[in-house]
């Protein structure tokens, strides 16, 4: 028998799980969802099918809890939901920042908590979503986290320890992608070029790179050395990254980035 999924705040990132679970095969009756707005509410049964209920009774309706609230409301969304929560539950929070620990600590005892950090192309289905266990969460749990996010993207399955650098490298990824092709697409600007013909070309490039990355298998300096001719136009772009310290200052940002998400992590602790 399918197992069915409550998802607890769905906004966007949960919304775009629902339609990939329903994706993937899952029944419109295999999946319940409860959000504050009675339109948003409306919204989700019109398009999915799904059941939307209060928070409460969404939990009691379901085998898996995913918890999609804003790291902000996480503990008083437990506080709702604690006493309906059975410890044969298994419970998935996607909240930045908050620790399995946080959860466990607020539910029955004993109940498995699996912790994800995704990031926003999982509107796309070219997610890259991280897994940790909790304290009493197995490998069957970690499996049935993973048939949630496998219909968006990637998984893979991660030590908690590292969810602070997954969140500053992977999580935020997307942003300093988004950065990059503005800043590209002020150049082609700069350069004469009208802006959407500038948009236009720095984003097929960077789609154009990333399959190759991803497809190809070879390191990315090689790929790069392969566009590098020697005296030629890319490696006096190169030099000019290197001068102003573009390398040095992308560390600086993830580094920034982790001690942010251990902030967090110390705060919800």
């Amino acid at each position: 028998m399918a197992q069915r999924v409550a998802v607890i705040g769905a906004g966007k990132m949960g919304e775009a799980l629902i339609a990939g679970m329903l994706r993937s095969g899952r029944r419109p009756g295999d999946l319940v969802a409860s959000v504050r707005s009675a339109q948003r509410a409306g919204e989700l049964t019109e398009r999915y099918g799904i059941r939307v209920l209060p928070a409460a009774e969404a939990v009691h309706a379901a085998d898996t809890l995913l918890l999609a609230v804003k790291p902000q409301d996480m503990a008083a969304l437990l506080d709702q939901i604690a006493d309906r929560v059975d410890a044969d539950r298994l419970v998935v929070t996607i909240a930045a920042g908050i620790p399995t620990s946080f959860v466990e600590r607020r539910l029955a005892a004993g109940t498995p908590v699996v912790r994800v950090m995704s990031n926003t192309p999982v509107l796309v289905d070219e997610a890259m979503s991280a897994l940790s266990a909790g304290s009493h969460a197995t490998e069957e749990h970690l499996q049935r986290a993973e048939e949630i996010f496998d219909p968006v993207g990637r998984t893979m399955r991660v030590p908690e320890s590292q969810q602070d650098a997954v969140t500053a490298l992977s999580g935020s990824g997307p942003a300093y992608v988004y950065y990059l092709v503005e800043a590209m697409t002020d150049g082609g600007i700069l350069l004469g070029l009208p802006r959407t013909v500038a948009h236009d070309l720095v984003v097929q490039a960077v789609v154009g790179a990333a399959v190759m990355l991803r497809d190809s298998g070879e390191h990315p300096v090689i790929l790069r050395e392969a566009v590098t001719s020697p005296a030629g136009t890319t490696i006096a772009a190169i030099r000019e990254l290197e001068v102003h310290g573009v390398r040095a200052a992308f560390l600086a940002a993830l580094e920034a980035a982790r001690d942010r998400a251990r902030e967090l992590s110390t705060g919800a602790g």
